[in-house]
């Protein structure tokens, strides 16, 4: 017996979906077979994550940690020993601890105070399974966007089925060619990726007022992104691509060029001054043309 055209189509098709996450849009698209439960699975996950991990929803597990310095989550565990190793493989550039510098960042890039935030803090922070204690409140925004990411692209993959997550610049392994936006405007892509390997963009160009954005270093208390964007393909996952990309934006160019270079299974584009810097191998990832 002949299966029927609608049950074909919902087994074997191309299904997307576009929505607001994390303070951006999310893309969600799949092909093969249940391509529309799979995408929806992955909405689900992120928007699930997104309440959870949103420093600027007072319900949100996060604000609970930075209330009441302690939670038990295991999403929020997880980001933080990943927190904490960048921290530690960087020197302290990236840094979690700096929650409460964020939100006034925040604040000011939305045009509700006059000036940016110009105190760092310092504290400590411990992991015990899933339980989190904090004497700081915590910046995990570096690292929830590609872990949302990560998470939600693992429900596209299946027997005849693959896809892919993107969201404000961080991408899971793209099913195909994908180009870098360029901080100067225009339709006009950087490059055309073409890679197997994790994507994240950063840079002030995406949101920034009176030449100051989102990108702060508190080893040497500056806050703005010291380069036009830095694009990142990491082997890892998203969260790495995302950790990285943000730090290559915090540091002076020739120390964003050297950590690039010695990060084992990481390739970097660094735009300054309308240059293009590149590691090594970062042109393997890109399409020939």
């Amino acid at each position: 017996m002949m299966e029927s055209l609608a049950s074909l189509t919902e087994r074997v098709g191309d299904s997307r979906c576009e929505f607001d996450c994390c303070d951006t849009t999310f893309r969600v698209q799949a092909t093969g077979i249940r391509a529309e439960t799979a995408v929806t699975v992955a909405r689900d996950t992120a928007e699930s994550l997104e309440a959870q991990l949103n420093a600027f929803d007072e319900g949100s597990a996060v604000s609970n940690l930075n209330r009441e310095g302690e939670v038990a989550n295991e999403h929020i565990a997880r980001i933080v020993r990943r927190g904490l190793e960048y921290d530690d493989r960087t020197g302290g550039v990236f840094d979690i601890y700096q929650g409460r510098l964020e939100q006034e960042l925040k604040t000011f890039l939305r045009g509700d105070s006059a000036t940016p935030p110009t105190e760092f803090d310092t504290g400590t922070v411990r992991v015990s399974g899933s339980r989190v204690t904090t004497d700081v409140e915590l910046d995990l925004n570096g690292l929830a966007k590609g872990y949302i990411v990560d998470r939600a692209s693992e429900a596209l993959p299946g027997l005849g089925r693959r896809g892919f997550v993107s969201g404000g610049g961080d991408m899971s392994p793209p099913t195909g060619p994908v180009g870098i936006e360029s901080p100067y405007g225009g339709d006009t892509p950087l490059k055309v990726l073409d890679t197997e390997w994790h994507v994240a963009t950063s840079g002030g160009y995406r949101r920034s007022r009176d030449g100051t954005d989102h990108i702060y270093d508190s080893t040497s208390e500056s806050v703005g992104s010291r380069h036009e964007s830095v694009t990142v393909v990491a082997r890892r996952d998203c969260m790495e691509a995302d950790a990285l990309a943000t730090t290559l934006a915090a540091l002076p160019l020739d120390e964003a060029r050297a950590l690039a270079a010695e990060w084992d299974g990481l390739e970097a584009l660094i735009i300054h001054d309308g240059v293009f810097h590149t590691t090594e191998r970062f042109d393997t990832h890109v399409l020939d043309t």
